[in-house]
C-alpha cells in the first residue's frame, strides 16, 4: 500500500483523474489499478474493458489503436518547425477531446428477480428480516452521508454498498417510471411536466429514431438541494413550457437514484453531484448512430441559467439533427418513390400478363372454334355422303308400281314441296306395303328420276340411321302419317288418298302429334 501511495503521489493531474474514474467503476485496489492503467496508456475505457473482460493478447497495440496515433512517414525538419508542429498537434488533440461528447450508452436494467419462500419459513425468519432491514437502512444512511467524499478516499466497502444497497424493490422500467411520477407529484404537487412513461432504453431508442433531444434528470431524495431545484428551477413555468413544447423535440425522462435503473444511469453517465441533468442526442459528426451527452447540468442553478444552457446546447446540435432529418426525409422520399415505381411496374407487368393471357385464350378459342367448325363441316360432309349412299341404296329397294289390272293397290296423289320442283305425283302402291315405303319413295324420287340410282350399291352405309326431313299429311281431316315399318298403307290410307309432303318446320309442333291409322 505504501508503494501504491507513492506511485499515486507521482501521477499527473490527468492520470489522477483517470485513476479516480477507473476506481469509481471497478472499485479495484490502487496497487493493481495503476499498472493496468499504465498498460492501457491511461485510457479509462480500455482499462475498464480489460478489468471486466480480461486483457487481450496485445494490450499495447489496442491502447495505441484506441489513441488513434497516426503513423506518418519520416521527414526532415529543423528544431523550430518541430516545436511548432508539436505545439499545434497538442492544441489540436486537446480541442478534439474537448469538442467530442461523452457517449450516452443504451442502459437496460436487469429484470427484477423475486424469490418467494414458503410462508412457514418466512414466518420463522420474520425477526431476522426486520433486523436486516433496520441494519441495511442504517448502512444506506451512512453510505449516503459519506457519498460526497472522493472515490479515492472512500473505502471499498462503502463504494460497493453505494452500488448494491438502494433499499427499493426492483420493478419493470415502466412501473419504475410510474412510481417516480407518482412520488414526484406527491412530493411537489400536481404539475404539467410530461415525463416519459417508460425506461431509459425506450426513451433512448425513441430519441434516436425520431431525432429528438433526450433530457435525463437524476434526483436523490437524500440531497438537500433537490427540493429547491425542483420548486425554484424545474417547475418554473418557462422551464415547463420549454420542455413540453413539441417544437423543441424534447423527451423528458426522470429517475430516482434509489431505483436500480436510475442508479445504473448515474454510474454510466459519471454523475457525481445531484440534482443532475444530461441532454442527450444523436451526434452525426461523431458517428452516424452515436448518441452523445451534449450537455451536463449538475447541482442547483437559477431557472434562467438552466434554460439558457439547454437552449445553447440544443442550438449547437440542432443544425446537425436537421441535416440528418433532411437526409432521412430524402431517403424516405426516394424509398417511397422507388416503391411506387416498383408498384407501378408490377401493375403494368400484371396488365401485360393479363393481356397476353387474354390474347392466348382468344387465340386458343379461335383455334378451337376453327377446329370445331372444321370437324362439324367434315361431319356434315360425311353425313351428306352417307345420306347420298343410303338414298342410292334405298332407291334400288323401292317396290315397283303394280300394274293397272291389279285391284289390291293404294292410289296416292302426292303434292311435293315447291322447292323440289316435282309438282304433283300420282303413284300406286301395294296395299300391304308399309308406310315407310311411301316415305322412301318420296325421299328417293329425285334419285330415281335422274337415273343416279345404281344396282351396284348392295348395302346400306355402316353405322348410319336415316332420318326423314319431311312429313306426309292428309288435308281433310288433317292427319300426319309416320314412316312406320309395321303399319301398312292400306291400313292408314285405304284405297286412295290425296297427301301433302311438308318439310319439317313448316307447320306447328302441336300438329305433328297427330298420327294416321
Amino acid at each position: 500500500m505504501a508503494d501504491a501511495a507513492g506511485h499515486e503521489g507521482q501521477l499527473s493531474p490527468s492520470q489522477q483523474e483517470a485513476l479516480e474514474q477507473y476506481l469509481q467503476v471497478t472499485d479495484q485496489d490502487v496497487s493493481a489499478a495503476i499498472p493496468l492503467l499504465q498498460r492501457s496508456q491511461w485510457n479509462v475505457q480500455i482499462a475498464i474493458a480489460k478489468f471486466f473482460d480480461g486483457e487481450g493478447p496485445d494490450p499495447v497495440a489496442e491502447a495505441m489503436a484506441s489513441q488513434d496515433i497516426p503513423r506518418t512517414a519520416a521527414r526532415h525538419e529543423n528544431l523550430q518547425e518541430s516545436l511548432m508542429a508539436s505545439s499545434s498537434s497538442v492544441w489540436t488533440s486537446r480541442a478534439t477531446r474537448r469538442d467530442r461528447t461523452d457517449p450516452a450508452p443504451r442502459i437496460v436494467p436487469p429484470p427484477p428477480v423475486t424469490h418467494r419462500s414458503p410462508w412457514l419459513i418466512g414466518l420463522l425468519l420474520t425477526p431476522f428480516s426486520l433486523g436486516w432491514k433496520a441494519a441495511s437502512t442504517l448502512f444506506r444512511t451512512f453510505c449516503y452521508l459519506l457519498s460526497f467524499l472522493p472515490a479515492s478516499l472512500r473505502p471499498p466497502a462503502l463504494s460497493s454498498g453505494l452500488r448494491s444497497s438502494t433499499g427499493r424493490r426492483m420493478l419493470l422500467p415502466r412501473d419504475t417510471a410510474a412510481r417516480f411520477k407518482r412520488e414526484f407529484d406527491e412530493e411537489y404537487g400536481p404539475n404539467d411536466l410530461q415525463l416519459f412513461e417508460g425506461g431509459l432504453a425506450q426513451a433512448h431508442d425513441l430519441a434516436k429514431k425520431e431525432l429528438k433531444f433526450l433530457l435525463v434528470l437524476l434526483m436523490s431524495p437524500e440531497h438537500d438541494d433537490t427540493s429547491s431545484f425542483v420548486r425554484e428551477t424545474l417547475l418554473r413555468p418557462e422551464i415547463v413550457e420549454f420542455i413540453n413544447d413539441p417544437a423543441n423535440n424534447i423527451i423528458f425522462w426522470g429517475g430516482n437514484v434509489l431505483d436500480s435503473e436510475a442508479y445504473q444511469v448515474a454510474t454510466e453517465y459519471n454523475c457525481t453531484k445531484y440534482p443532475f441533468s444530461a441532454l442527450v442526442c444523436l451526434t452525426p459528426k461523431e458517428g452516424s448512430t452515436r448518441m452523445g451527452i451534449v450537455k451536463r447540468l449538475t447541482g442547483p442553478m437559477p431557472a434562467a441559467t438552466y434554460l439558457s444552457e439547454l437552449q445553447g446546447a440544443m442550438e449547437k446540435y440542432n443544425a446537425d439533427l436537421e441535416g440528418v432529418r433532411a437526409e432521412r426525409t430524402a431517403q424516405e422520399f426516394a424509398r417511397s418513390l422507388r416503391t411506387e415505381q416498383d408498384s407501378a411496374y408490377e401493375r403494368s407487368l400484371a396488365i401485360d400478363r393479363e393481356r397476353a393471357r387474354e390474347k392466348r385464350e382468344a387465340a386458343a378459342a379461335a383455334e378451337e372454334a376453327e377446329k370445331r367448325a372444321l370437324e362439324q363441316a367434315e361431319a356434315a360432309a360425311m353425313l351428306a355422303e352417307r345420306r347420298r349412299q343410303w338414298k342410292a341404296w334405298r332407291a334400288t329397294k323401292i317396290l315397283p308400281e303394280p300394274p293397272a289390272s291389279d285391284k289390291n293397290v293404294v292410289r296416292v296423289a302426292l303434292k311435293m314441296p315447291e322447292e323440289s320442283g316435282a309438282g304433283r305425283i300420282v303413284r300406286r302402291f301395294p296395299q300391304d306395303a308399309p308406310m315407310e315405303e311411301l316415305y322412301a319413295f318420296v325421299e328417293c324420287h329425285d334419285v330415281a328420276g335422274d337415273g343416279t340410282a345404281s344396282d351396284s350399291v348392295s348395302a346400306a352405309p355402316v353405322d348410319y340411321e336415316h332420318r326423314y326431313t319431311f312429313r306426309i299429311v292428309s288435308t281433310l281431316p288433317r292427319m300426319v302419317y309416320k314412316p312406320s315399318t309395321t303399319i301398312t298403307m292400306g291400313q292408314c290410307i285405304g284405297k286412295s288418298g290425296n297427301l301433302i309432303v311438308e318439310m319439317m318446320g313448316d307447320v306447328g309442333e302441336d300438329e305433328d302429334e297427330e298420327e294416321g291409322e
